[in-house]
């Protein structure tokens, strides 16, 4: 079996094995090297090809022997092929990635001003493709060059964004390279970010009905464009969508929110179980925290504190990937936990009859009451979530309901 794989420095949250293993029948190892071994790891050359990512796109390119016009074009490689004589060729399939990113997210840049976020590697690739697809205008917005996020003022006519640098990655979600009031012309956000889903300059383009895709899409055909030079088939466009769609089903995670006693941790540990997930109960991770229940924090401390350790809690658990999230029930009283939640998540609202709800230990059910929580909570459940599942007789029911209205 031929083996091939990727290079980088960090790799440890790499999606590329998994998208590897469907797109062609050999071992894919990561190789996380250090910068000082770099130079023995490209002359003993044990491999038949790989696939190099940060921070190694530019070193690598002296070892080529041979580079694609995609690669010559950039500057940088991506993926190396071993030739029959053991001489190295260098390609860019990047450039065949974002292409396909701004295709699939119906980002079309011709005749188009555009602001590309970062001046690294990457900004490069982007470049390249825009002048390729006929943009009009094309500015680099660095920390440090003429045209800078001090005075992006002068480029609110800008009609596509495209981030690169890594702001807002995991594990920092919810940091944005810049805010998008301002921009009077957008009609394309472009995030090649893909861990979280949802970035916060997505989820900020979302809010303002922006056509907006993140950097996963641009992962997969990349990949696929990689994977064809080391086993040499045609393009196989229908695998892209297929493993997309694998990946963000299997790493989102799935959150349930609803009213208190409704059953979520009930039915999020069932659910967990039969999907084989890991199974995170907010409320139980705040008791932790805290160090006593919940009716003891409602009782020392006040709902202020409480609201606000949630929130803590909630923004650390729901930055992993494939997990049951069972999220308190007024998680949705703090608008900014709406965005820590869609970051990764898949929202599903519990719907249950208020006579079923149960209220012990749960102190607002018993101060405010079932019927006002609800005036002030069920718009919200139905605002926050992407789809909504009546709870059902018995918690197996309702997790097979649930997984039926999330495929």
């Amino acid at each position: 079996m031929k083996t091939f794989g990727l290079l980088g420095e960090k790799l440890s949250h790499s999606f590329s094995p998994l998208i590897h293993s469907r797109l062609g029948d050999y071992a894919y190892p990561l190789y996380e090297i250090p910068p000082d071994s770099v130079d023995n790891f490209m002359k003993e050359k044990r491999f038949d090809g790989i696939n190099i990512t940060i921070p190694y796109k530019q070193t690598v390119v002296p070892y080529c022997a041979e580079l694609s016009e995609s690669a010559k074009l950039i500057g940088s490689v991506n993926t190396i092929v071993k030739m029959a004589d053991g001489s190295l060729f260098g390609h860019n399939t990047d450039y065949h990635g974002f292409q396909t990113m701004l295709e699939l997210g119906k980002i079309d840049p011709k005749g188009k001003k555009v602001l590309i976020l970062g001046d690294g590697g990457s900004a490069r690739t982007v470049r390249a493709v825009l002048n390729g697809m006929g943009a009009k205008e094309i500015v680099t917005i660095s920390r440090r060059g003429e045209d800078n996020y001090e005075n992006i003022n002068r480029h609110f006519d800008a009609d596509i964004i495209v981030n690169t640098t890594p702001v807002g990655m995991y594990p920092n979600n919810g940091n944005s390279p810049l805010p998008l009031d301002g921009f009077t012309k957008l009609s394309g956000v472009a995030d090649l970010i893909y861990n979280p889903a949802r970035t916060k300059l997505l989820l900020d383009a979302e809010r303002l009905n922006i056509p907006h895709i993140g950097g996963l899409i641009m992962l997969v055909a990349q990949a696929e464009a990689a994977s064809r030079l080391f086993i040499s088939c045609p393009p196989r466009p229908e695998l892209v969508t297929d493993i997309h769609n694998m990946i963000q089903k299997k790493t989102r995670n799935i959150a349930l929110i609803g009213m208190p006693g409704c059953g979520k941790s009930t039915i999020g540990r069932t659910l967990a179980k039969a999907l084989e997930r890991p199974f995170v109960d907010i409320d139980k991770k705040i008791e932790e925290a805290a160090g006593k229940t919940i009716p003891q924090i409602f009782a020392d401390d006040g709902e202020p504190v409480f609201r606000q350790l949630e929130t803590q809690i909630l923004g650390n658990e729901a930055k992993g990937n494939g997990l049951v999230i069972a999220a308190g029930g007024g998680i949705v009283t703090r608008e900014e936990n709406r965005d820590l939640l869609r970051r990764n998540s898949l929202i599903v609202y519990l719907k249950r009859e208020l006579a079923d709800l149960i209220t012990d230990g749960r102190p607002l059910s018993q101060s405010v009451g079932i019927k006002t929580l609800a005036e002030q909570r069920l718009p919200l459940y139905e605002a926050w979530s992407d789809c909504t599942v009546t709870v059902g007789a018995n918690p197996k029911s309702t997790a097979e309901r649930i997984q039926e209205a999330i495929q």
